[in-house]
């Protein structure tokens, strides 16, 4: 017989077991990429929708942006019509106070006039007031008896025409006085007529042109609060924008099969007035009453208190004053508490993605079901309402 061939033998069986280690090395490196790709996954979603949200608070920003814009060319142009009708206003008065101090140096010309007149009366009216009384309290028989007593005939005639011209003159400049008297007094009753109505007139004047001033300055103080929120828009929107560009290059690490090392969490401060109520109900207690620094949520026991915002749990304890706590780390000195809880539902480090559960509703210090909630901006307490979304 001959004897069994070496490679016949041998070179099959060397040729199975670098098949199977083969196939055992492949497997096994499915099966690790598989667990890669499977614990991507949260990470990739949770990215993702970090990344949109990002975006359509970008968005929502981007319009109250156009919105303020808009708003502000409005106020400017408000404001210009009102700063033209101001300085039309300022014209007007200058105008009403110069015919103002005219007419009152007429009215005060005229008064005058009527002083010196009424002085030169009195003056006059002694010896006026005899030869009258002289003349007239005997009538025509005093012409008579100074017509008989004039020596010559030839002139009488020449007596009596001084006599009737004396009279005359005396009753002539009697109605003169009266006349100039009475002149001066209709020109005074008008003056004084005008003078009123200028009075009056400037007082319209004046209140318009305070009014417009007041405008103008409302609208001034509203372009420089818009132009305070403006500037705020775009601080926040450029924190945003950072974030979101952190998130994107995330999504390219984990796409890469790269994982990420840590992933970008959103800040808090964009998102004011949008932010979502820990729990369902009424407010109980406000901001500020009896020296709070949060607010009382009227709830049922039992029900879930939901984070308001991705963040890092900071404390999850029994602490002095609010039964069970949950402290909220969302970065920047920006926290959220969740206080008078039944139970707590997360513990010290761990990572809490908007809308999870942080406990329950539990009693309040007054008894009833209830959950304290308080946000600190920067480090100090904000009124809570001036953060989570209207309803």
């Amino acid at each position: 017989m001959y004897p069994p061939r070496a490679d016949t033998r041998v070179g099959p069986h060397i040729s199975s077991r670098t098949c199977l280690l083969a196939g055992s090395t492949v497997s096994a490196l499915i099966v690790v990429g598989a667990a890669v790709l499977a614990g991507q996954q949260p990470d990739r979603a949770r990215t993702e929708a970090l990344a949109r949200r990002a975006g359509e608070r970008l968005q929502a920003l981007q319009r109250e942006a156009e919105r303020l814009a808009s708003e502000e060319r409005t106020l400017l142009n408000d404001l210009r019509k009102f700063e033209i009708e101001r300085q039309l206003k300022d014209e007007e008065l200058k105008q009403l106070d110069a015919d103002a101090a005219k007419v009152t140096a007429e009215l005060t010309a005229t008064t005058e006039r009527m002083e010196a007149l009424r002085a030169s009366e009195a003056a006059e009216r002694p010896e006026l007031s005899s030869r009258l009384v002289e003349i007239y309290k005997l009538g025509r028989a005093r012409y008579l008896r100074l017509l008989l007593s004039t020596p010559d005939i030839k002139r009488i005639g020449q007596a009596s025409r001084t006599v009737a011209a004396m009279a005359k003159l005396d009753r002539d400049r009697v109605a003169s006085h009266q006349r100039t008297l009475d002149a001066l007094k209709a020109t005074r009753a008008t003056l004084e007529e005008r003078q009123k109505a200028l009075t009056g007139v400037r007082a319209a004047a004046e209140k318009a042109r305070v009014a417009a001033q007041r405008a103008a300055q409302a609208r001034s103080d509203l372009v420089r609060d818009i132009d305070r929120r403006r500037d705020l828009n775009a601080q926040l929107a450029g924190e945003l924008q950072t974030a979101q560009q952190k998130l994107q290059v995330a999504l390219r690490d984990i796409a890469s099969g790269v994982p990420p090392a840590e992933i970008a969490a959103l800040p808090l401060k964009p998102f004011r007035g949008v932010v979502e109520w820990p729990v369902r109900g009424e407010v109980r207690q406000r901001f500020g009453w009896g020296n709070s620094k949060g607010i009382e949520i009227a709830a049922t026991e039992g029900a879930d208190a939901t984070a308001v915002h991705d963040g890092v749990v900071a404390f999850a304890g029994t602490f002095s004053g609010f039964g069970n706590l949950v402290i909220l780390d969302h970065g920047s000195q920006t926290f959220s508490l969740y206080g008078d809880l039944l139970e707590i539902a997360v513990k010290k480090g761990a990572h809490v993605d908007r809308g999870q559960p942080v406990g329950s509703v539990g009693p309040t210090r007054s008894g009833a079901a209830g959950l304290y909630f308080e946000l600190r901006i920067d480090g100090q307490p904000v009124d809570p309402l001036q953060w989570l979304k209207r309803r």
